[in-house]
């Protein structure tokens, strides 16, 4: 039925979500780039990349430039700290990188910062199930599940109190081939860490490829998310997980029903930001303007469609 009142539900449906832009669209690009991509193809958002941020402000230039260059639009997250599980000598090493992620998160105005489990290599996880002997950062693969989640979770406590005194929300992201893999592991490791600043990205490629489905998206409480990637993926038979093979693929042309998993996000009653990651290798090369604008069709016929 048409009148005022389909217009005003148009409108609400629109306050409601934010489309940003991801930065792993010009994988190779720049600060400035990613924000001339945002803009052109109609994202009021963008999630940064700490790595693009950090040789932005090394090359000279200051908070107050970067606020100029994106003139409105907001910054809901930059990605990533990685392996979050670090301890022993390790742990002094994360607790360094986080401090300068969230300096620069801060200096652009940033709302939050994704955060990792690991091993990041997949290889590790590969050559630990092949009983070799580690070449890469291995992480907590030799303890047990229980110690890996109270280690986890009491690194978790610490990187949210250290985040606090910068104004971010943490958003944890359990990567598909590490041990925390999976929707309830990551609601274990935010309750145990009892932080308000503490909440979840869901990112349908890692659900499918750790075993969970739409269905179990939509039994979760909104209170967990922070935001969404969307994300596409190749048939995944089983085994370990790797990304590099299985997301090369542009978002729409893979396997996944994104529809139904974007419904199963909204059942929730969420409210909040969505990004389109991108892995694809042949779109890296290609036109990141057309990517950027077929994201944003994309995003938004899920999202307000």
């Amino acid at each position: 039925m048409g009148g005022p009142s389909a217009g005003l539900v148009g409108d609400i449906i629109m306050s409601i979500h934010e489309l940003a832009f991801h930065c792993t669209v010009a994988r190779h690009g720049t600060v400035a780039l990613d924000v001339s991509l945002a803009k052109s193809a109609g994202f009021s958002a963008i999630e940064m990349s700490g790595i693009k941020l950090k040789k932005y402000f090394e090359a000279g230039y200051q908070a107050q430039d970067l606020k100029a260059l994106l003139n409105g639009v907001s910054v809901p997250g930059i990605g990533y700290l990685r392996d979050i599980e670090r301890n022993g000598c390790f742990e002094s090493e994360l607790m360094n990188e986080a401090e300068a992620l969230f300096a620069l998160a801060s200096a652009a105005g940033a709302k939050g910062v994704q955060v990792l489990t690991g091993p990041i290599n997949v290889q590790a996880v590969i050559d630990h199930k092949e009983g070799k002997e580690p070449r890469f950062y291995s992480g907590l693969l030799d303890h047990t599940l229980e110690d890996q989640k109270k280690i986890t979770a009491h690194n978790l406590r610490r990187l949210a109190d250290l985040a606090l005194q910068f104004n971010l929300t943490l958003y944890l992201e359990a990567l598909a081939w590490t041990p925390m893999t999976g929707l309830s592991h990551q609601v274990e490791l935010i309750d145990r860490a009892d932080r308000s600043n503490v909440k979840m990205v869901i990112d349908f490629w890692h659900c499918y490829t750790s075993g969970d489905t739409p269905e179990h998206i939509s039994k979760m409480s909104k209170d967990y998310l922070y935001g969404v990637h969307v994300c596409d993926s190749l048939q995944f038979e089983g085994g370990i997980p790797n990304e590099d093979i299985l997301r090369d693929v542009p978002t729409g042309e893979g396997v996944l029903n994104l529809r139904e998993w974007a419904d199963a996000v909204k059942s929730t009653g969420y409210q909040g930001w969505w990004s389109c990651e991108l892995f694809c290798l042949k779109q890296h090369q290609g036109d990141s303007f057309k990517v950027a604008q077929d994201h944003f069709k994309l995003l938004n016929n899920l999202v307000n469609g």
